[in-house]
């Protein structure tokens, strides 16, 4: 099932030419987000992101940036993985401290 965002609302962000081609947020992003294009990644479908932060964390050039947690995207990961949290967009959402199971 592919989640969908609040439109427009998405913190993620992509500097194309920090991208050296190597196609790892395509191949970690849940929901699609991204397509090879001209021998880098792109940003296809923005308002599909739900904002988890895999493609910023493993991104080894930092290409890419988006602010984990905001809003209840941090939420919707962590029930699709059934770990509750309470943290719905505080600071405390990072993936850093999501809970090994």
């Amino acid at each position: 099932m592919k989640y969908r965002y609040l439109k427009n609302v998405v913190t993620l962000q992509m500097d194309r030419n920090k991208c050296n081609g190597c196609g790892m947020c395509l191949e970690v992003c849940p929901q699609q987000v991204f397509i090879f294009n001209d021998k880098v990644s792109t940003i296809a479908d923005r308002d599909a992101c739900i904002e988890c932060g895999a493609c910023a964390k493993n991104c080894p050039t930092k290409a890419i940036n988006v602010r984990v947690g905001v809003g209840c995207a941090y939420a919707v990961v962590m029930d699709k993985f059934n770990r509750k949290s309470k943290c719905c967009g505080d600071a405390c959402c990072s993936l850093d401290n999501i809970p090994d199971q």
